[in-house]
């Protein structure tokens, strides 16, 4: 029988509106002159807004499903979504200045950038496996193209040409497994295989197999070990500004698909999902943190640091708890805005010709630049886990989770290679302020981008004093 429900599509209107932007801007960026292509800035800008608006002012109470059962719209949805436009405001921000001195300012990396957000939203509210796939390639191709962006650097083509293929045997990996589990659920409602799980766990081999391939795809998209080959290399080939899109917002993404299926769908299987994220997640805090010493490329290095922070951040899923979520989505939020801002700083030292990726690129900031080698400072800190900023909570959180299922071994793993961790972190912090400038020019900052990165790392050191309330969010997020 058919199904002739009309949906509600009041459900998606963020997701609707930032569509129909998107095509808009495409469509008026072809009629712009070159001296006026800050229109489609301006107005990716405006969509980012209008979807804030509409996602704020128009709340839903509970949990709301449309489209015949394939999009939800829950508090967790929209608290996400939030965090997503902000860091994607930051990343247009930070890349308007760098890509109008390589010539490479053009609406087409906006419009990417806005179908690369709308592929993010509709993930944080699949209801489904095919919601879950369509979101995930609507995102993954737009990545693709932004890798490629920069159409004359070899470096960036090779990245984009490592990081879809792949890119393209993680999806194909993840849709394999999903397919199991339809073939076996009947189903392609999350919770609907949920249910079902829960009352066949143990007796069907299939759905092994469904979970090992649906854990592996999720591990690619993380970038966790040993699944982690594309990471290093997309992020130093990528033009910096598109590797700050890609380690900041898709992260918040990747963490809600990966909510939704293990906790959602697969929830029945956790003994066995656990086993396979412990695993998962000692050796990306181990092999991240440890190669990330030897790297004197500071994107590279960040690179590495990423894989660690995805070590982090699966702990709390591996504790199978309420209060394990909630961490978990603390740490992917506030992960999202240090990495921002951490590329922000490096895309504020480059110029034209000059990318600023190498450590010694950072040397003596702290004289050319007082202000903004403390803001450095203060994200090297709060990436390390130092008191009093937010990374330092993040990492306790996550911690605690931990403790509260007796696996007191695996914390004092972590805790063991954070410690390593905070060497290379602290490096830079050595390079700012002890070493002399190879270049010793002033920096030179739009007003903007000044006032933009400033707030990034204030704002890290701010939910650091005062993470109470971002906490309280997530918590009651999480039901």
């Amino acid at each position: 029988m058919i199904n002739t429900e009309v949906p509600n599509f009041a459900i998606a209107l963020p997701e609707i509106f930032v569509l129909g932007m998107a095509c808009a801007i495409l469509v008026i960026d072809l009629f712009l002159p070159e001296r006026h292509r800050a229109v489609s800035y301006l107005l990716a800008q405006l969509t980012l807004l209008g979807a804030l608006m509409l996602t704020v002012l128009f709340p839903i109470d509970g949990a709301a499903v449309t489209f015949a059962g394939t999009f939800v719209r829950d508090s967790m949805a929209d608290v996400l979504k939030i965090f997503i436009y902000l860091t994607t405001a930051l990343v247009f921000v930070y890349s308007r200045d760098y890509l109008i001195e390589r010539k490479l300012f053009k609406g087409e990396y906006f419009v990417l950038g806005l179908f690369g957000m709308l592929g993010m939203m509709i993930m944080v509210s699949a209801a489904s496996f095919l919601t879950v796939y369509l979101g995930l390639e609507l995102l993954s191709l737009s990545l693709y193209a932004m890798v490629a962006f920069d159409r004359d650097s070899p470096s960036a083509s090779e990245a984009a040409m490592k990081y879809f293929v792949l890119g393209a045997i993680a999806s194909g990996m993840l849709l394999y497994g999903m397919s199991m589990l339809y073939g076996v659920a009947h189903s392609l409602n999350i919770s609907e295989v949920g249910s079902y799980i829960a009352r066949h766990a143990g007796h069907d081999q299939v759905l092994a197999f469904g979970l090992v391939f649906v854990v592996v795809g999720l591990a690619f998209k993380f970038g966790a070990v040993p699944f982690h080959m594309w990471l290093p290399d997309v992020y130093q080939g990528a033009p910096t500004s598109v590797t700050l899109y890609v380690g900041s917002a898709p992260k918040i993404a990747a963490f809600a698909i990966t909510l939704r299926l293990l906790t959602e769908g697969l929830q029945g299987l956790h003994p066995d999902w656990q086993q396979m994220l412990i695993i998962l997640s000692v050796l990306s805090l181990g092999i991240g943190n440890i190669v990330a010493i030897a790297q004197t490329n500071i994107k590279r290095m960040l690179a590495y640091s990423t894989i660690s922070h995805v070590g982090f951040l699966l702990l709390g899923f591996l504790a199978g708890t309420q209060n394990g979520y909630a961490a978990s989505m603390f740490y992917t939020i506030t992960y999202a805005i240090m990495a921002a801002g951490s590329f922000g700083m490096i895309m504020l030292l480059s110029r034209s010709g000059f990318e600023a990726d190498a450590l010694d690129d950072f040397k003596g900031l702290n004289e050319r630049s007082p202000w903004f080698a403390f803001i450095m400072l203060i994200l090297m800190f709060s990436l390390a886990g130092v008191p009093p900023t937010v990374g330092f909570y993040a990492k306790l959180w996550v911690l605690q989770a931990v403790l509260h299922i007796d696996m007191v071994w695996l914390a004092a793993v972590a805790v063991a290679f954070s410690i390593v961790g905070a060497f290379y972190y602290l490096r830079v912090v050595k390079l700012m302020y002890f070493d002399k400038p190879v270049d010793s020019r002033p920096l030179q900052v739009s007003f903007d981008t000044g006032v933009v990165v400033s707030a990034n790392g204030l704002a890290v050191l701010l939910l650091g004093v005062f993470p109470g309330a971002l906490i309280t969010i997530c918590s009651l997020s999480i039901v």
